[in-house]
């Protein structure tokens, strides 16, 4: 199977880079070593990564999983400062979270894409003891050519959603063998074990709780001045956080019957890909409602209704200033929601949809705890949040049943990094 699928990479790479040329086009973040995906790297770049050979790579996809993979680094380098780092990212945003965020002894690179011979000389460059895999990055070629050099790979915080489990259940012909080179798995959930189990009865996964239990806020949260977008004055502020289509505009229009009884009330967009900021602004601009965009960094700002925050690694410090959060991919027919972890970790109140299927056991964690509010159906939106802004005691009682739900499920990270270490003794 492996064969095929080198066989046929390159004629589905040819369909696969126009996307890939928007998207790096489009995304913002950190593009100056993409070359890195093909496995180009500058002269400079192999003289340091020289002195890495033999570190552990640790792999993550965007911004969401590096932060995730910096908090684990950083964990792993206090029980052991003396191991070095590599860290690769997928996307140009998680490149750009992880040259910013990476410590001493940590380099920062991107992964090349699964094609054999840019794999393979990647791997020949950073010769690494060990490659921790986070979630769900299953690349057959990433995965075989590190095994081949007898160095472990780690599948680590793995999960498999509901979309993709009947996936990679039909596939297990493909799947299984690649699954089976895996040193070591460790899943969030005992769902998530069964579904592994289901692709293959050889593998072994361990229940280590998920890592974003874990998450720290930073000590030095940076401070957003709303001054600059909102005025002088008290307002209450609603932030919409990684919102996907059909959510700005529902956000949009709630927030604009509410503003007749509520006029101090302020809307912070924050979409998931900052690249919609455009198709946004032209949804704001049809609602009649002022707003600037972040991204356009106008060095005149006026008093408007609307902040779109169309940019990247700033979503906790949006959180931080919010009185209230809903999260995004939970509404507006859209059901496999974001990380409601973050704002809880900050003690805000949260309100999202019912059905998170990619959070599904955080959910039910915190729903248990009462500790969020989730709403049926859209219509739901306005009366839910017209209610906590007219409650600041809910607001605060909500918050701090969210921070104590997520502290009591911590420790993930410490039980991930006792079985990664054994493997390189």
């Amino acid at each position: 199977m492996l064969f095929l699928y080198n066989l046929c990479f390159p004629l589905a790479f040819i369909f696969f880079v126009p996307g890939m040329i928007v998207k790096y086009i489009r995304r913002g973040g950190e593009k100056d070593n993409y070359g890195e995906r093909f496995a180009k790297f500058a002269n400079d770049k192999l003289k340091v990564l020289a002195d890495y050979r033999g570190a552990v790579w640790v792999h993550s996809v965007s911004v969401g999983e590096t932060a995730i993979a910096l908090s684990m680094i950083q964990a792993w380098q206090e029980v052991d400062p003396s191991v070095k780092f590599v860290l690769s990212t997928t996307t140009t945003t998680g490149q750009a979270l992880a040259r910013a965020k990476a410590s001493d002894g940590v380099e920062v690179i991107f992964c090349p894409i699964d094609f054999i011979l840019f794999v393979r000389k990647t791997v020949r460059i950073i010769k690494p003891s060990m490659l921790i895999i986070l979630e769900t990055e299953i690349w057959p070629n990433l995965i075989g050519e590190v095994r081949r050099t007898g160095a472990p790979v780690a599948l680590v915080n793995a999960r498999i959603s509901d979309r993709s489990a009947a996936g990679y259940k039909r596939w297990s012909l493909f799947f299984a063998p690649v699954l089976n080179k895996l040193s070591l798995l460790c899943v969030q959930t005992e769902t998530d074990a069964e579904r592994f189990l289901a692709v293959s009865s050889q593998l072994h996964p361990n229940i280590s709780g998920n890592l974003k239990f874990d998450q720290k806020i930073p000590a030095k949260l940076a401070k957003i001045d709303l001054v600059n977008y909102f005025g002088n004055g008290k307002n209450q502020i609603i932030l919409g956080a990684s919102t996907h289509p059909g959510e700005e505009k529902l956000l949009a229009e709630t927030f604009r019957k509410m503003r007749t009884s509520q006029s101090n009330l302020k809307l912070i967009l924050v979409p998931r890909h900052a690249e919609r900021g455009g198709e946004i602004a032209g949804i704001l601009k049809n609602l009649d409602l002022s707003f600037i965009r972040r991204s356009e960094n106008s060095a005149v700002y006026e008093n408007v209704d609307v902040l779109l925050a169309d940019t990247t690694g700033e979503m906790l410090a949006f959180m931080s200033v919010a009185d209230i959060v809903v999260m995004g991919k939970s509404m507006a027919g859209q059901n496999e929601g974001h990380n409601i972890i973050e704002p809880a970790l900050l003690g805000k109140p949260i309100v999202t949809g019912s059905e998170l299927r990619n959070f599904r056991f955080v959910l039910n964690v915190m729903k248990s705890d009462d500790a969020l509010i989730t709403i049926d159906s859209d219509s739901e939106l306005e009366s839910v949040l017209s209610e906590l802004l007219d409650s600041p005691e809910k607001c605060k009682q909500l918050g701090e049943r969210a921070a104590k739900s997520i502290e009591k499920h911590k420790g993930a990270t410490e039980r991930t990094i006792k079985l990664c270490r054994k493997l390189l003794k």
